[in-house]
C-alpha cells in the first residue's frame, strides 16, 4: 500500500474552476468483465480501461490462477488459458471485494474454487450469503475452515431458479456468469439494474451466451459451451466519476465541461442538483456546468440513497458536501450500507454543521465554510469526498490514504489540476 497523500489549496467558496474534464472507463463494469474472460475459449481485448489500482490487482489475480495478462495503453489483452489451480491469491482477496466475481466463472469452468472471505473498503457488513445460496441452488457444495472457502460442484453447475432476497449487483454478476456454462436454464430473479450489469450482459451476448431480460429485475440464462470473443469490449463511461466531477464543478466551477460521460446513467443525481439550483447544459455525452450568478447559495434538497436508478451509495459522500455549501436543512438516509456515514465526523472538523442522527442519517445544515485541515481518507468514495471538501475549503489541506482513491481513480491529481484544482501528490 502506497503512502503518498495529496496537499490541497482550497478556494475559500470562490468559484474559479473552468477547462473540460473527461471521465474514464467504469471501475465497476470493467472488474465483472475482467472476471469473466475465465468464461472464454480464447483470448479477449477490453478497450477503455481505467489506470487504477483495482484494475491491476484483478490482473494479478487472474495471473495468480496461471492466465496471461498483459495491460497496455488503456487495453487488457487476456489470455484465459493455462489455469493451474482454482485459488484465489490470499492478500489481494483479502483487499478487494471484487475478487467475488471471479468465484461464479472460476467454480462454473473448473468444477472447484477456493476463496478467502473477500475484502475492500470498510462500510459494514457486506456478507457473502446471497452468492452461496446461489451456488448452493446450482447444485455446489461448501466448505469452510479458517476464513478460507471451498466450493465445489460434482459435475456441470445445474440451472436453477434463484431469488435475490436484496437486489446485489456482486451477486447478479457473478451468478450470471456461473449460468452461462451452467447445464440448463437459470432464472434469476429481483436482479440488480445497474448499467454494469446491463453492460456485462450484453458483452456476454455478443460473445455467444444466451442471456434475455436484461434491464428488467428477472434474468434468463441458457447454459452452454465456453464463449467466443467476436469484438473487443468498450468499457461504459463511470457514472460515479462523472457524479463527482459534477458535485465539484457545481461548488467550485465556473464553466467546467464533463465530457466522454453517459448522462443518462446520473439521470437521479442530474435532477437533484437541478432543484438545488446548479446550472447544467446536458449533452448526448457531455454536461457543462455553469456558475448560476442569480443564486448566492444552492438550496438544500433531502437524500436517500436507493439501488439503482435511485440516489447511488457511492455518491451519498460527495453530495453531503455539496450539502454543507447549500442554505437550509437537509437529511441524508444512507439505505444501502449501514455506518457509511462515519466520515462525516472530518467534515465536521473541518467546519461542517453535520448532526449524526443513527448508522443510518445525518442532518446537514448549511452554508458554512469548510477549513482546510489533515485527514485519512477511510474508502474510495469518502477519500474524493474529503478531495472535493478541500479544493472548497478555506486553506490548507492533506489528504493521507491516497492508494484508496487510486483504487477507483485514474491520476485524479493530474486530471484536477486541469480545471484549476490547487492539488500536488507527495510522499510520507
Amino acid at each position: 500500500m502506497n503512502k503518498d497523500r495529496f496537499v490541497i489549496e482550497g478556494l475559500a467558496g470562490q468559484k474559479k474552476l473552468s477547462g473540460s474534464i473527461a471521465v474514464r472507463g467504469s471501475k465497476n463494469a470493467v472488474l465483472p468483465v475482467m472476471a469473466s474472460s475465465l468464461l472464454f475459449k480464447d483470448n479477449l481485448t477490453l478497450k477503455g480501461i481505467p489506470s487504477i489500482e483495482d484494475v491491476f490487482q484483478m490482473a494479478n489475480l487472474l495471473r495468480g490462477l496461471g492466465m496471461k495478462v498483459r495491460l497496455k495503453d488503456g487495453r487488457v489483452r487476456i489470455d484465459p488459458n493455462g489455469i493451474e489451480k482454482p485459488d484465489l491469491d490470499e492478500e489481494i482477496a483479502k483487499r478487494m471485494r471484487a475478487s467475488i466475481f471471479l468465484v461464479g466463472p472460476l467454480l462454473a469452468r473448473e468444477g472447484i474454487v477456493s476463496f478467502p472471505h473477500p475484502g475492500g473498503c470498510v462500510i459494514g457488513e457486506r456478507p457473502i450469503d446471497l452468492f452461496v445460496d446461489g451456488f448452493r441452488k446450482m447444485g455446489a457444495k461448501l466448505k469452510e475452515k479458517g476464513g478460507r472457502y471451498w466450493l465445489k460442484s460434482v459435475g456441470k453447475l445445474r440451472g436453477a431458479e434463484i431469488f435475490f432476497p436484496a437486489q446485489s449487483v456482486g451477486a447478479t454478476e457473478t451468478l450470471m456468469m456461473a449460468a452461462v456454462l451452467a447445464e440448463g436454464k437459470t432464472i434469476l430473479k429481483n436482479v440488480a439494474l445497474e448499467p454494469e450489469v446491463e453492460s456485462l450482459g450484453e458483452f456476454l451476448i455478443s460473445s455467444g451466451a444466451r442471456i434475455k431480460g436484461l434491464g428488467t429485475t428477472t434474468i434468463e440464462i441458457r447454459g452452454g459451451g465456453l464463449l467466443k470473443s467476436k469484438r473487443a469490449y468498450k468499457t461504459i463511461p463511470d457514472r460515479l466519476e462523472t457524479g463527482c466531477f459534477l458535485i465539484l464543478s457545481a461548488l467550485a466551477g465556473r464553466n467546467v465541461l464533463i465530457k466522454n460521460c453517459e448522462p443518462k446513467h446520473v439521470e437521479i443525481l442530474l435532477e437533484t442538483l437541478k432543484r438545488a439550483g446548479v446550472k447544467m447544459k446536458i449533452g448526448k455525452d457531455s454536461v457543462r456546468v455553469l456558475q448560476n450568478k442569480k443564486l448566492k447559495h444552492y438550496q438544500s434538497v433531502n437524500i436517500k440513497t436507493h439501488e439503482y436508478p435511485g440516489f447511488p451509495t457511492d455518491l451519498q459522500a460527495p453530495m453531503v458536501v455539496f450539502l454543507t455549501q447549500a442554505k437550509g436543512e437537509a437529511v441524508v438516509f444512507e439505505t444501502i450500507f449501514e455506518s457509511r456515514l462515519n466520515y462525516t465526523q472530518d467534515l465536521v472538523k473541518m467546519g461542517a454543521d453535520i448532526t449524526l442522527w443513527d448508522a443510518h442519517r445525518v442532518m446537514v445544515k448549511g452554508p458554512t465554510s469548510l477549513r482546510g485541515r489533515e485527514l485519512e481518507g477511510p474508502d474510495i468514495r469518502a477519500g474524493l469526498a474529503f478531495t472535493i471538501a478541500a479544493a472548497v475549503a478555506k486553506g490548507h489541506s492533506i489528504i493521507n490514504n491516497v492508494y484508496y482513491i487510486d483504487r477507483g481513480y485514474e491520476r485524479i491529481e493530474t486530471r484536477l489540476r486541469k480545471i484549476g484544482v490547487d492539488i500536488k501528490r507527495t510522499n510520507n
